[in-house]
């Protein structure tokens, strides 16, 4: 099988440098190429012919959102991967390029964690995911199990409960564009990031959707029409009290790797909602999800999965419907139509 090539664009040395040598010792990569900014980058690509581009967002000459827009024109579907830097600007910056068509995005490790940090999150995140993303389409094609029959019948749905990772705010973006003001029952969604992108995604969905959407604080209580996400560095769960169903944030041990996770808020759900809850996994890695999905399939809920050919990676959506969790595995054009039709089944 032929080596993934990757092109690294950044204009410290140093990371550059770094990247590359811990990229090259797998033997799946082969690094064909290194621009200080995007101007060269954009003269390589023609004879570097990349699978992937690693792209810094900070650059003189010509910035990463620069780049990747021009990269876009003549690369609509090169798979571009930005580092930014774990701040307000540099989260503001990632949404932007995540809009822009950017496949992912890793927060840059600070200076003061020094090199051990840079390789520590290249070696355990950033090469699995150059992996997942580039091996979309080549791998064989799997059988998908039959739903499993439910324990206990669906009910009327009265909560929606969203868990994605890489590839998971376009999705999401894409759907909350379609979900109307008056949307019947509540959205609670978990997205991997970490502190501070969570709630500028939440302002983002909030700008480009009828619904509010507010990064979830302890106590709020859950109302129709609004949404909240799973502020990073926190599980979000949900619980009820007197009749009122609320939000809980916790911050107990990584599950997957990840904190917030999609697990611990769909068990959640799956134990105060029931056979009520609506739950849809959307592109990301790994296999978050997979356990709560369980959970709330056990409760009788209904579970819907992103398809594999709209997903930036088929990790957990992958995974759900391979374990015949399932209900109905749907493309993304079809995700918030399918929602709403399932929402509205007893409410005429």
């Amino acid at each position: 099988m032929s080596k993934i090539r990757v092109l690294i664009v950044d204009d410290a040395v140093v990371f550059r440098r770094v990247m590359s040598d811990e990229l090259s010792e797998d033997p799946a990569l082969e690094v064909v190429g290194t621009a200080a900014n995007g101007r060269i980058a954009l003269a390589k690509l023609p004879q570097l012919n990349p699978d992937l581009v690693i792209l810094d967002i900070e650059m003189p000459e010509l910035d990463g959102l620069q780049t990747l827009a021009a990269l876009r024109k003549t690369h609509p579907k090169l798979p571009v991967i930005m580092f930014s830097a774990l701040t307000e600007r540099g989260a503001v910056a990632t949404l932007d390029a995540l809009a822009l068509g950017a496949t992912g995005y890793f927060p840059k490790p600070a200076c003061d964690g020094g090199l051990d940090a840079a390789v520590e999150v290249v070696r355990t995140q950033l090469i699995p995911e150059i992996k997942a993303i580039c091996s979309k389409g080549k791998a064989a094609v799997l059988q998908c199990a039959a739903p499993l029959a439910r324990r206990k019948a669906a009910g009327r749905v009265e909560i929606l409960a969203i868990g994605a990772s890489t590839g998971g705010p376009n999705a999401l973006a894409e759907i909350f564009t379609v979900l109307p003001a008056d949307l019947p029952v509540p959205i609670v969604i978990v997205q991997h990031m970490p502190p501070m992108f969570t709630r500028l995604l939440a302002e983002r969905l909030t700008s480009i959707s009828k619904l509010h959407v507010r990064e979830g604080q302890a106590g709020d209580v859950l109302k129709h029409g609004h949404a909240w996400v799973a502020p990073g560095g926190h599980h979000m769960i949900v619980a009820k009290t007197n009749n009122t169903v609320h939000l809980q944030l916790h911050q107990d041990p990584l599950e997957n790797s990840c904190r917030p996770a999609v697990d611990p808020l769909f068990r959640s759900v799956a134990q105060v909602f029931g056979n009520t809850a609506l739950a849809v996994v959307l592109t990301g890695m790994g296999q978050d999800g997979l356990r709560g999905c369980e959970a709330l399939r056990d409760a009788g809920a209904q579970v819907l999965a992103q398809d594999e050919a709209s997903s930036v990676v088929w990790g957990m959506p992958g995974y759900v419907v391979r374990a015949g969790l399932a209900d109905r595995v749907v493309p993304l054009s079809g995700l918030a139509p399918e929602i709403l039709r399932r929402i509205a089944v007893g409410r005429s």
